[in-house]
């Protein structure tokens, strides 16, 4: 073959590559007749709240890999992108927008704090492209307070902090017999905040008296002089509605200075660091409100923690779960849609009643919010054990 001719059939044979490498990269929604549906995952990886992302991400992919086991979705295979929002609000808008328009997927599991959630919302109605978040419970990351209407393309597989918040208020008024509590809010959270707020609201309501109310900030290391005022208020609980790294802190330091009432607190307890922050023994005597328990006797329940052992070797937690369901609820969508189109996912989704997940049965109500039921988890020796389950 002369070189001319040569050179001529290489071309061709690069443009050829070319040309097929750009069409397996649109693996993103449905573009260029790939045979993959992309999924978008914008999670705590990194930061803070890293485990929680970390179980996030492994229930998504475990999900992902049982519906691909069982031939995909719409005859296609699914496949995940993980975006990085470091624990952090001012990340997340940056991780919603590359998922959006860079990944070009179809979906997105939104970030598991109600900060992050809100942050990224805009890229999500300028893209029309839904999230649902595995647990952001604040009633802001559904409904816009500036404007009182529903963010068209965010979901949650939570219930809401109104719920969790009363909760715990009724649990510490009816089954701890308490007829005082201290509230300790992480002032830089709204999910903190908002829990706090509804807690109050409910435990005034039943009786009970708020008899010291104080806040700190994420990533503070020293709360003693706080804890100090708290206990010279003599309250019957404490009420902690905020994440593993700083409640954990915050009660091996307060059983140090002897305040041995119980702590109480929301989902965002739920992590295998927290006894190795605060200590085994420090975590008794304190409960938190939950979306699921391992140790709940359901078939769903029990299957899941079967698969996810054997997958990942550890008992999963409800971010796990949670965003194992909410991974399931986009995938169920699309098969109703009979498409990956996101408008049309999304108003599949918003459909969405009665399903059986593995956190419960969940209805989205008017507001996308899960409608479900909550659980007690009582902290003994440093391992979670179910203590009760509260129907919405």
């Amino acid at each position: 073959m002369k070189l001319k001719q040569w050179k001529k059939v290489a071309g061709f044979v690069v443009a050829s590559v070319m040309a097929t490498a750009m069409l397996t990269g649109c693996g993103g929604s449905q573009q260029g007749g790939s045979d993959t549906i992309r999924l978008g995952a914008n999670l705590e990886m990194t930061g803070g709240n890293a485990t929680f992302g970390g179980s996030a991400a492994n229930g998504a992919k475990l999900a992902i890999k049982e519906v691909n086991s069982k031939g995909g979705v719409l005859g296609k295979q699914l496949s995940l992108v993980i975006a990085d929002n470091r624990s952090e609000a001012s990340e997340s808008a940056n991780a919603m927008q590359k998922l959006a328009t860079q990944d070009k997927v179809s979906a997105i599991i939104a970030p598991i704090a109600s900060s992050s959630v809100i942050a990224g919302a805009q890229v999500n109605q300028d893209n029309k492209i839904l999230a649902i978040s595995p647990t952001a419970s604040n009633p802001k990351v559904t409904v816009d307070p500036a404007t009182g209407k529903v963010r068209d393309f965010i979901f949650r597989a939570a219930f809401i902090d109104p719920f969790q918040g009363s909760v715990m208020a009724s649990f510490a008024s009816k089954s701890l017999q308490a007829k005082t509590a201290a509230i300790y809010i992480d002032n830089s959270s709204d999910y903190a905040k908002g829990l706090g707020q509804f807690f109050k609201e409910t435990f005034v309501k039943n009786g009970g008296v708020i008899v010291s109310e104080e806040g700190y900030l994420q990533k503070d290391t020293d709360f003693k002089a706080t804890l100090t005022k708290m206990k010279a208020k003599n309250p019957d609980v404490v009420f902690v509605p905020g994440y593993y790294q700083e409640v954990g802190m915050i009660i091996k330091q307060a059983r140090d200075l002897g305040l041995t009432v119980p702590f109480l607190g929301g989902d965002g307890w739920d992590s295998a660091k927290l006894p190795e922050i605060a200590g085994a023994q420090a975590l008794n005597n304190s409960f938190f409100s939950n979306h699921y328990s391992p140790d709940d006797n359901s078939a769903a329940v029990k299957n899941f923690v079967e698969a996810y052992k054997k997958e990942y070797g550890q008992t999963p937690d409800a971010f796990a779960a949670l965003s194992y369901d909410a991974t399931m609820m986009i995938i169920e969508a699309m098969k109703r849609a009979n498409s990956a189109d996101p408008v049309k996912v999304k108003d599949e989704l918003a459909k969405t009643k009665d399903y059986a997940a593995v956190s419960g049965q969940i209805s989205l109500n008017a507001t996308h919010d899960a409608v479900k039921s909550a659980v007690i988890v009582e902290m003994k020796d440093g391992k979670q054990t179910f203590r009760e389950k509260v129907n919405p």
